[in-house]
This record gives structure tokens, C-alpha cells and sequence, in this order.
């Protein structure tokens, strides 16, 4: 069986392959390999939002999920992303109620947006890892990190004064627009550095 390789989340960015998509990145637990995903919109949102620790005013899907969960006494075991196959990663759901246990299959999203709320750990295998995985020094890292979050949004936001960014920050969340929140959310910390 192929060696599993345990992943944390580094972060999300927008996807330089896809159009309207987003790029998850993971590294690996005590190594240099950051491994990225490309995901859509509203899965990347779902993750962000919890990242960002933004409480959203209606539980979203993957919320509810967590919730049947624990009504129903499941406890998510593990999220292993077991293949890459025609463009796509297949992932596995292990969860155990009392002594049964079940293997579910998963969109990677889907299972990192429940992994997250849940604090349950997520695997691939080394396999994926010496295929697809980037090696990055921490200069470069550092680097690349700093221009991804310096976009013109941001620069904008910038012009705006406090009271104004709580403003549009509370539109934003009652709009369930978190991609928006998370922006102003960011440039309010800013301010207070």
C-alpha cells in the first residue's frame, strides 16, 4: 500500500490555470512539498471563511453536514486523497459511528471544507506527492506569499476610511458574500497593526 502523507492547509489563491477557480494549497507535515488544487468559488469560500474564523449568519452546507454529524453521533476520521486521474482528485471520507465504519467517496473540496470545521486530519499518498507536488525554498515561498495577497482590491480598499469598510464588512456578510469579507475583514486588521 502507498505510504500516506499527512497534509495541512497552507492557504488559497486565485487559480493561474483556471479562470474563476482558486488554487488550495497544502504542505506537507515536516517537508519542503506544497501541493496545489484547484477548486471552485463557493468551495473555496466555504474553506475561507472557516480559515478566516468569519461566522456566517446561516449555516452553510458544509456547517449542516458537521451538525448531521454530530446529531447522529459520526465522527469524521480521516480525508485521504487517494488518486489524480483526467485532471481531477478523487478523495475518501473515513467515518466511524459507534464500531462500524464507512468509506465515502468525496469531491477533495467537499472533504477539506468538512476536515477544517472538524479539525480532522487529511492524507494523500506519496504517490500524488512526487507527481504533483511543487518543492519550495522558504525564500522563494516568502516571495511568492507577498505577492499574492498584494492585489488592486486591495489597494483600493485601502482609500477607504474605517467606518466605511465596517460598513461594506457587515453588507458583506449579510449578503453571504465572504470572498468580499474576507478582503475587508483583512484591511481592518491592517489598520490596526
Amino acid at each position: 500500500m502507498n505510504q500516506k502523507v499527512k497534509l495541512s492547509i497552507l492557504g488559497i489563491s486565485f487559480s493561474q490555470v483556471q479562470a474563476g477557480a482558486y488554487a488550495l494549497i497544502f504542505s506537507e507535515e515536516n517537508g519542503p512539498r506544497r501541493l496545489p488544487i484547484v477548486i471552485g468559488t463557493p468551495e473555496a469560500q466555504s474553506i475561507a471563511i472557516v480559515m478566516e474564523k468569519i461566522n456566517p449568519p446561516r449555516p452553510l452546507s458544509h456547517d449542516l453536514m458537521v451538525s448531521v454529524f454530530s446529531a447522529l453521533n459520526v465522527d469524521l476520521l480521516e480525508v485521504f486523497i487517494y488518486k489524480f486521474d483526467e485532471g481531477a482528485f478523487f478523495a475518501e471520507l473515513t467515518l466511524q459511528q459507534g464500531e462500524d465504519q464507512y468509506k465515502i467517496d468525496s469531491r477533495t473540496s467537499d472533504g477539506v471544507a468538512l476536515a477544517i470545521r472538524t479539525n480532522t486530519p487529511i492524507y494523500t499518498t506519496e504517490e500524488i506527492m512526487t507527481n504533483m507536488a511543487i518543492v519550495f525554498d522558504e525564500e522563494s515561498e516568502e516571495k511568492t506569499e507577498m505577492k499574492e495577497f498584494i492585489s488592486n482590491e486591495d489597494k483600493e480598499l485601502s482609500k477607504l476610511s474605517k467606518e466605511t469598510l465596517n460598513t461594506m464588512l457587515e453588507e458583506a456578510l449579510s449578503k453571504e458574500d465572504f470572498e468580499a469579507a474576507i478582503h475587508l475583514r483583512d484591511e481592518l486588521n491592517r489598520r490596526k497593526d
